[in-house]
């Protein structure tokens, strides 16, 4: 997959979450770690509510959406 589809798709979900009241975080880790994945996570109000450890990946986000 091109780096502008992922890009795409990240922005999208990142509208949708924002009518939601979420917000969704990526990971700018350089090296991935027990705690960062290097993954997505998604907030709401400053609570963690998926992807603790920012191990959701662009399809964990999009199934969380669509839930």
């Amino acid at each position: 997959m091109e780096n502008n589809e992922i890009k795409a798709r990240e922005d999208k979900a990142r509208k949708q979450l924002d009518k939601q009241g979420y917000t969704l975080k990526k990971s700018r880790a350089q090296t991935y770690t027990a705690n960062n994945q290097g993954g997505y996570m998604i907030v709401q109000d400053g609570i963690i509510q998926a992807g603790e450890r920012y191990d959701m990946t662009l399809e964990d986000v999009e199934k969380f959406i669509a839930e």
